[in-house]
């Protein structure tokens, strides 16, 4: 077997690549109807798909999806996957759950946008506050805007310009939150980035997650607007927050005049609430998207009556005209319907224990997977996401995840489960465990991974 996840012996990595060669003739083989859409697609988008992200997927080429329904994706060429990825977290509870369905349908009939306010406003901000314990609310399109909008009222209230963010942060295409920490300690543009304005490292700044002396330390300097963090980091690999950090992080904020803002677009997984609900944190602005209108293109930060009464006063000082918050298409009425049904009918108490009982059955037979074959890889899991990684034991900040990483036993893994009708999340090995999980899925994914194992390691 391997002795470590990133330097496998010759012969292991030779099978590694034999496998997946084989797995790639396997999966075009299956899907010629997806094969002939992706070349018919070519002509009309940028590397034929519409966004390109949909290149991460480690595949021959793309999956056209027929249907998705709960947590069962179709292919166009009639083949079944059991969905672990749920869309990168927008169909956490499932694909088109049966209440937000008719919801939708309902909502169509009576109109989709009007830029005014629909009658089940206040209803939706009742359930706002119930699930996420804050009273005061602003809609968005998008986690993306919410935390760009979030961020101009953090620097409209404190008249201070930069931000603190966190190495492996992911804040979807926020240009300041998109930056890496050198080696040196330095912050710079990721370089990946694309046709930035200007330089985010001159209104960002980048720590070490789980460093609460160096979040002080850079607070102490009284010019940081705010602080925005995932509670765990989620799209370098999951990263838990170590006992105690974000209380921390929260203390010093208030000690320094700095607003605390968590974005539980991700770690809503952990339960009912988000992250913050379940571990009593009291952020002063918290960002919820994709998942909390099941998928709907919608997202909501949340704020106290103070900060809502400062925020009221600063908008009232300005002159009149676009704030440069907002867009035409936030808080639309298909939004609001999507947002009642989700947070009434979709995220009840029985879909959470759900959910934490079956994320807690795959996390065991995981690990069990990983102990029989003592390989070096750890499990991490945060309620009803989880996260296999290549080391030992879980990564406490960004570098560690990074260096965990291989590419190409990922790619190959991807690939094998997809054949074997599994589909994980393609930037990296995170799972999603929706409430309606059978013990078959689990057993199906536990017996792809050991079989993997066994071909591909051995």
């Amino acid at each position: 077997m391997i002795s470590t996840a990133t330097a496998a012996p010759a012969g292991d990595r030779q099978r590694l690549a034999a496998l997946h060669e084989r797995e790639r003739r396997r999966y075009v083989a299956a899907r010629p109807r997806s094969a002939a859409l992706a070349t018919a697609s070519q002509p009309h988008y940028l590397w034929g798909l519409p966004l390109h992200w949909m290149r991460d997927w480690a595949l021959p080429h793309p999956l056209f999806v027929a249907q998705a329904s709960g947590n069962r994706l179709h292919c166009v060429d009639g083949l079944e996957h059991v969905d672990f990825c749920l869309g990168d977290s927008g169909a956490m509870f499932g694909h088109s759950p049966p209440p937000l369905a008719r919801a939708l349908a309902a909502q169509a009939a009576r109109g989709l946008t009007a830029m005014l306010p629909g009658s089940a406003l206040a209803e939706v901000g009742a359930a706002l506050q119930r699930v996420f314990g804050l009273p005061r609310w602003q809609l968005a399109l998008s986690a993306s805007d919410a935390n760009r909008f979030v961020l101009r009222w953090a620097r409209a209230l404190t008249g201070r310009r930069r931000v603190l963010v966190f190495d492996g942060c992911y804040h979807g295409s926020v240009d300041d939150t998109l930056v890496d920490r050198a080696p040196d300690g330095r912050t710079r543009a990721r370089a990946s980035l694309l046709g930035q304005a200007q330089d985010p490292a001159e209104v960002a700044v980048v720590l070490p997650f789980n460093d609460a002396a160096a979040v002080e330390a850079a607070l102490a300097a009284g010019d940081i607007a705010c602080v925005l963090t995932e509670p765990a980091l989620t799209n370098c690999g999951l990263v838990l927050p170590q006992p105690g950090f974000l209380e921390a992080v929260q203390a010093a904020c208030r000690r320094h005049g700095t607003l605390c803002v968590l974005d539980e677009t991700h770690t809503l997984s952990s339960g009912p609430g988000g992250y913050a609900r379940q571990h009593g944190l009291q952020p002063d602005l918290l960002v919820v998207g994709k998942a909390v209108a099941g998928g709907v293109p919608c997202a909501v930060y949340g704020f106290g009556d103070a900060l809502a009464q400062r925020m009221a006063a600063t908008r009232a000082a300005a002159p009149a005209g676009h704030s440069g918050i907002g867009t035409t298409l936030a808080g639309s009425l298909l939004a609001l319907a999507a947002l009642r049904a989700s947070l009434d009918e979709v995220m009840t108490d029985a879909a959470w224990a759900a959910m934490r009982d079956a994320a807690a059955r795959l996390e065991t037979a995981l690990q069990d997977v990983l102990h029989r074959h003592a390989l070096p890889w750890s499990l991490t899991r945060l309620g009803a996401r989880m996260e296999l990684q290549f080391c030992r034991t879980p990564p406490r900040d960004a570098q560690q995840a990074r260096a965990a990483g291989d590419d190409p036993l990922e790619r190959a893994l991807h690939l094998y489960l997809l054949n074997r009708g599994l589909v994980v999340t393609p930037f990296h090995n995170m799972l999603l465990v929706p409430p309606m999980t059978t013990p078959g899925d689990v057993a199906a994914l536990a017996a792809a991974l050991d079989d993997f194992v066994g071909e591909a390691l051995r």
